[in-house]
């Protein structure tokens, strides 16, 4: 069975020009079929490839965390993950907000993440692509409503989030996949 799952698993990968996988006589699931369905462990493995070629990386559940490390405004940020198909970082529970904070370095403390910054449209309750928010972790006072569009979001050292005008600062760009 080993041998059959990984010379399936070579098959899926290779590039043959079709997603037929000549599997080897063996068992066969519940369809009848001898070829497992491996389009979710071939996803997950582009996920890991892509992941690994960031200076910086963490995993939590199925989602990656990626970043250089690199710090810069928050336009910058969005485009710099938007350019390579990916979103800039938004968590979704407790342990994904806590884990953004381990990019963080001695000095900077700071990160941009995926909340909508036009505050006509969202109040600060949706992300950029207007997906309403499932977890939040605003610091005291914040959504500051005084904020005036532009505004953008940052997560702080002690882990919560607070909306800033100042989007041209230097924060840390991660991004997710």
């Amino acid at each position: 069975m080993r041998m059959h799952l990984l010379f399936c698993i070579l098959c899926v990968m290779a590039p043959l020009g079709n997603s037929q996988c000549p599997c080897l006589p063996g068992p066969k699931d519940a369809a009848g079929s001898s070829c497992l369905d491996l389009k979710p462990v071939k996803e997950s493995l582009a996920k890991v490839e892509l992941a690994m070629n960031y200076d910086f990386v963490r995993r939590v559940g199925q989602k990656y965390f990626v970043s250089y490390k690199k710090r810069d405004s928050f336009s910058t940020a969005v485009e710099f993950c938007s350019q390579r198909g990916l979103e800039l970082a938004l968590p979704q529970n407790e342990d994904e907000n806590n884990i953004l904070t381990q990019f963080f370095g001695d000095v900077y403390k700071t990160a941009w993440i995926n909340v909508n910054n036009n505050k006509a449209e969202g109040n600060f309750e949706t992300d950029m692509k207007n997906r309403p928010l499932t977890f939040t972790k605003w610091g005291e006072g914040q959504p500051d409503k005084s904020i005036q569009d532009p505004g953008c979001t940052m997560l702080s050292e002690n882990a919560v989030w607070r909306v800033t005008h100042e989007c041209f600062l230097n924060a840390y760009i991660i991004c997710q996949l």
